[in-house]
């Protein structure tokens, strides 16, 4: 391997090597722009999440800084922003839940042992270039499952907002339990809880128009419109200190370790990774997907590329970072991302900027949040997952297709009734399923020519000539084992009444493979064919697929022939006239 080998084949797996070469001093300003205002916005996410995922605070730090750095060393993307989310925080907390009890050292170290599992399963997906499994996961699915969880977010902190016991990983169990204790529910927790939410909702929609309306420049109102939660963070932790209340019952933050991210050891052993391994298998594919779907829109608006299986490695390398410095598993968020693209980040070092202020918060802030009420960190929660609700999906659904409607529907019932990890095992069964329903009914069209033209269309949607001893047959799908035997019960249906046929002209514009299973209904097709009298032929087969067709016996025993393009075909079988040489060229 050459010197020139060696370089290109770093800089496949190390993109830094190639953005990090023209870095300029322009983009040095707006990355620094960029990291101050996320790293604004991802201090009080990044403390909530770790409590919704059943952590203590500092767990949502640590998960925030080594893992940017190597994401930013080993990602495609110039804007996405990694580091912990909503949905990935709730599946390990009904992840590790299973294996440990919240609060005990066990529980942290499930939790280290869940972001290296997740990140040793992306790595590999990386370096295997299995990124294309995502593409299991119907977007109608992935909806139905967010809308889902960020139902059960918002529902789980709910207790915070109250000051009450309740616990439950699905909605019927979380509705139970805060039913049962709300008479313990503490006044003063929800007058803090109630007054952060509805701050926070009105910061969303109308602090920016305010603050331009007072004639404050955009690019302030927007920063000030981003540090919305920090306002709240610091408002109601100052409240609670001044006023006593963390004797009076309201639950806080407490000390949070004054330092940089330690490092940790996960426990590998043969019990607890069999235990964790299909909740780090979902986490990881559920991450991916909500990563590489925000990363590749990002991308998309200033007409760049991402690679999604590098994307894999990068994913995987921040999750290994995470569970070796005190986190917890991450992946790319879509709030954060958009801030950050928004901001005016121009290359990954945005993000290794952010890191290095959340360093920084690490190392001198955290003393400030002891007073910290848990309330406003659900209150951040809620009003971040809200937005993950659409339930318009159903609606949309619905009216395009049956089918996806009851695949979110059955989704979101799944998820909420029994819990985030049947809800995205079923949707990724479901997803599977969706389509080999949908292939194994092809659509399948009895074609003609269109008069005066080369081109066949279907016969019931067009007025097209057609032969009665010449039956065309369009496939519109590649022809594997769920729909083989479709095609051959089709073929047969259609020609046992119809003496007039001689023959059939199966057109394979549309089929991209034929598998084995297709092959041998193939071979009995010609067969049944010919014990009727009938000829099988076949048109327009594409390249890869004659190739292998030619690897087998059935092109040697097919009783028709192979054509071109249907044009000839139709000249042939039906006697019609050749076109004239002049109008063949035009065309």
């Amino acid at each position: 391997m050459t010197r020139t080998d060696i370089l290109a084949l770093a800089k496949r797996y190390v993109p830094v090597l190639d953005w990090g070469r023209s870095y300029t001093r322009d983009a040095f300003q707006n990355d620094l722009l960029a990291a101050v205002i996320v790293t604004i916005m991802l201090i009080p996410q990044s403390l909530a999440y770790a409590l919704l995922a059943g952590l203590p605070p500092e767990a949502g730090l640590y998960a925030s800084i080594l893992p940017i750095v190597l994401y930013a060393i080993f990602g495609t993307s110039r804007a996405l922003a990694v580091g912990p989310v909503a949905v990935v925080s709730l599946m390990t907390a009904a992840a590790i839940g299973q294996v440990a009890e919240q609060g005990t050292a066990g529980y942290a170290v499930a939790a280290l042992t869940l972001a290296v599992l997740s990140g040793g399963i992306l790595l590999a997906m990386g370096l295997l270039k299995l990124g294309f499994l995502a593409n299991f996961l119907s977007h109608p699915v992935i909806a139905g499952f967010i809308t889902a969880s960020g139902i059960l977010i918002a529902a789980s902190q709910v207790r915070y907002i109250l000051g009450i016991d309740a616990h439950g990983h699905t909605l019927p169990e979380v509705l139970y339990t805060l039913n049962e204790n709300m008479n313990d529910a503490d006044p003063v927790t929800i007058a803090l809880g109630l007054g952060a939410l509805g701050f926070l909702f009105w910061v969303r929609k109308g602090l920016k128009p305010l603050l331009l309306r007072m004639g404050v420049r955009p690019r302030l109102a927007d920063i000030a419109q981003k540090a919305g939660p920090v306002g709240a963070v610091v408002v109601t932790t100052l409240i609670v200190w001044a006023f006593g209340l963390a004797e009076q019952g309201v639950a806080i933050v407490g000390a949070v370790p004054q330092s940089l991210p330690p490092l940790t050891m996960p426990d590998l052993s043969a019990d607890l990774v069999s235990a964790l391994f299909v909740p780090a298998l979902l986490i990881s594919v559920i991450g991916f997907v909500e990563s590489v779907s925000v990363a590749q829109t990002l991308a998309a608006k200033k007409r760049q590329r991402i690679d999604p299986d590098q994307e894999l490695i990068g994913l995987g390398a921040a999750n290994l970072g995470a569970g070796f410095t005190g986190g917890y598993p991450v992946t790319g968020g879509f709030a954060r991302s958009v801030v950050n693209f928004d901001a005016g980040a121009e290359t990954p070092a945005a993000g290794a900027y952010t890191a290095v202020g959340l360093a920084i918060a690490a190392l001198a802030l955290t003393p400030l949040i002891f007073f910290l009420p848990k309330a406003t960190l659900a209150a951040t929660i809620i009003v971040a997952v809200l937005s993950l609700v659409d339930f318009s999906i159903l609606k949309t659904s619905w009216g395009y297709s049956k089918a996806d409607f009851a695949a979110v529907a059955a989704t979101i019932l799944l998820t909420l009734g029994m819990g985030v990890e049947t809800g995205v095992t079923a949707g990724v069964l479901l997803s599977i399923l969706l389509h080999l329903y949908k292939t194994s009914k092809p659509h399948v069209a009895e074609v003609g020519l269109v008069p005066g033209t080369q081109h066949f269309r279907n016969i019931h949607r067009h007025a097209v000539d057609t032969d009665p001893a010449v039956l065309t047959i369009r496939i519109d799908e590649s022809l594997y084992f769920p729909n083989a035997r479709f095609l051959e019960d089709y073929v047969l249906n259609r020609v046992a009444g119809d003496k007039a046929v001689k023959h059939v002209v199966l057109m394979c514009s549309a089929v991209n493979v034929i598998d084995f299973s297709a092959l041998e209904a193939l071979e009995a097709l010609n067969l049944r064919l010919k014990d009727m009298g009938i000829t099988l032929h076949l048109s327009e087969v594409k390249g890869p697929v004659m190739d292998r067709l030619q690897r087998s016996h059935f092109l040697h025993d097919l009783t028709g022939r192979v054509f071109l393009a249907q044009f000839d075909a139709w000249v042939a079988l039906t006697q019609a006239p050749a076109p004239e040489p002049e109008r063949q060229a035009a065309e």
